[in-house]
């Protein structure tokens, strides 16, 4: 029995824009979710993840005190945001109405839980549109998901765009429109298409509590804080019109922690106008009606889920009370709060167990075009507006009457600095669960290429290279783990090589801007 006379009594909060990523703060899976728990929210949408991660994650997942996660495939168009930093078995690059049905029929396999579709162009509106999703694709994209069952949540912070995703059927924008001020027109228009918006006011605060004061007559400081002022106004326009304004914060993003962020989300919309009431509403009732999980969550009533947040104070009334937190329950189990086990801490594990896995990593054999640990191939060109151009696939071994097969990566360099063309494998599903490898000297692998490539070891906590070469013949390679040098990071040298915690062995190539570059590889194994 939790006694809890005294205290506030809440629904489970929701962040239904987050991102797990490694570059966050908390970085690490079960660190995130503590982080979580602790804020007290405990329904999340995380809108970072390859949808081949999905399924050990959930698995992760379920095994660890966590709010509950909705993943969300991502889909983008070709250079697009949101395409920048991976290849398509992260966000699906779509343009056309027939790609974008496509696109969704693909990821249903994976069984996402939404699809957040990027129909921005490049980058917040502050560089030039050469890559936004237009209406009848993204309109296509949402009646597709719809008839699967799925929310569309789309990235966008302007207001052109804003108003084009309400008449594609849009669930709800992800961020607020921030080019400029809504009209009267403009408002009416997304509240009569039904479109719900979720501001992520936290992400974009452009001076943070504590942080030093910023120099207002740089010209993109300044910017930062129009545009801010412009997301406040429309959120409280929006609101007061009768759109559904949800809760989410795009946290995982430069200086905005996950859980805590959350919190400073409702503080925001309560300056925008909000009263501390209706932005707890936002965070429970609302949000979970927007994702429609109204029928399970985001109230206290007979039958619901039993998400609950007790608080020592009256948030209702002075919102700043909502960080005293006392405790939380999900699925009506203490997590937070007297009674409650240990949540993961700083020294906690930060990783599933190293698993361990055949010497044959790929043959290139496969029909269903998996390598032979049952992986998802990952192409690793290098990011940005201008990318480099890569193809991979499984040809025919040249010259083999077996019918032998290898991999062929082609590529044509950007034009731009620092251009990079390869080819990741996962040693396990997703690069989820890592792998030691202590029991192997090296790997072993066969190649033809022309010039200077590299080979290189990923790991959760660095990586490690060496470079080797390749001729227009077959040539045989094994490089010694004990040859590998560790790539230096942002925080200085990198780790020295444990031949634990390994996820990935990738190849790839750099040539000049605007090269070509090929390499052909077959029978990748550990020896």
């Amino acid at each position: 029995m939790i006694r809890a006379e005294g205290k506030a009594l809440l629904p489970g909060l929701f962040d239904l824009h987050t991102h797990w990523t490694p570059s966050g703060a908390p970085a690490t899976t079960p660190q995130i979710a503590a982080a979580y728990l602790r804020s007290g929210i405990t329904s999340v949408n995380d809108f970072h993840q390859a949808p081949e991660s999905y399924l050990p994650r959930r698995e992760w997942l379920s095994r660890l005190a966590t709010p509950h996660v909705s993943f969300a495939a991502r889909v983008s168009t070709p250079g697009g945001h949101g395409a920048d930093w991976g290849d398509q078995s992260t966000t699906v690059w779509i343009n056309t109405p027939a790609a974008a049905r496509a696109a969704v029929k693909g990821l249903l396999v994976y069984k996402p839980d939404l699809i957040k579709g990027f129909a921005d162009g490049w980058r917040y509106g502050t560089a030039p549109d050469n890559t936004s999703m237009d209406e009848g694709t993204l309109r296509a994209l949402a009646e597709e998901a719809h008839a699967n069952g799925l929310e569309v949540l789309t990235h966008t912070v302007t207001v052109d765009r804003g108003r084009a995703a309400a008449r594609a059927g849009v669930d709800s924008l992800a961020h607020s429109m921030q080019d400029r001020k809504l009209d009267a027109a403009a408002v009416a228009e997304i509240k009569r298409l039904g479109m719900a918006v979720i501001p992520t006011l936290a992400v974009y605060e452009p001076q943070r509590p504590g942080s030093a004061p910023r120099d207002r007559t740089d010209p993109k400081v300044a910017q930062s804080f129009a545009k801010f002022d412009n997301a406040l106004y429309n959120a409280k326009v929006l609101f007061e019109a009768g759109v559904p304004i949800g809760v989410g914060t795009d946290a995982g993003m430069p200086d905005t922690p996950h859980g805590a962020s959350t919190l400073r989300e409702l503080e925001l919309l309560v300056r925008a106008g909000l009263t501390p009431a209706q932005a707890l509403v936002a965070a429970t009732s609302v949000s979970a009606r927007i994702m429609h999980d109204d029928t399970d969550r985001g109230t206290i009533a007979a039958g619901k889920r039993a998400d609950i947040v007790l608080i020592d104070g009256k948030p209702w009334e002075d919102i700043g009370a909502i960080h005293r937190i006392n405790s939380v329950l999900v699925d009506g189990r203490v997590v937070v709060g007297k009674g409650a086990p240990p949540l993961p801490g700083q020294s906690a594990p930060d990783r599933l167990p190293s698993t361990k896995v055949a010497a044959l990593i790929d043959d290139f054999e496969r029909a269903d075009q998996r390598t032979s640990l049952g992986t998802l191939r990952v192409e690793t060109p290098d990011g940005g507006m201008d990318r480099t151009l890569e193809i991979s696939q499984v040809v025919p071994r040249e010259g083999d009457a077996q019918g032998d097969k290898a991999l062929l990566i082609s590529a044509h360099m950007a034009q731009k600095d620092d251009v990079y063309a390869g080819i990741a494998i996962p040693l396990t599903r997703g690069s989820v669960q890592p792998v030691d490898v202590r029991g192997y000297k090296g790997v072993r692998f066969e190649v033809k290429g022309e010039g200077a490539y590299t080979l290189r070891v990923n790991g959760i906590d660095g990586r490690w290279t060496r470079g080797f070469s390749a001729t227009p013949g077959w040539t045989s390679i094994k490089v010694p783990f004990s040859e590998l040098a560790a790539e230096a990071t942002r925080k200085g040298p990198g780790p020295r090589w444990s031949g634990d915690g390994i996820t990935q062995v990738e190849f790839g190539a750099s040539r000049e801007p605007g090269e070509r570059v090929w390499l052909q590889i077959d029978n990748v194994t550990f020896y």
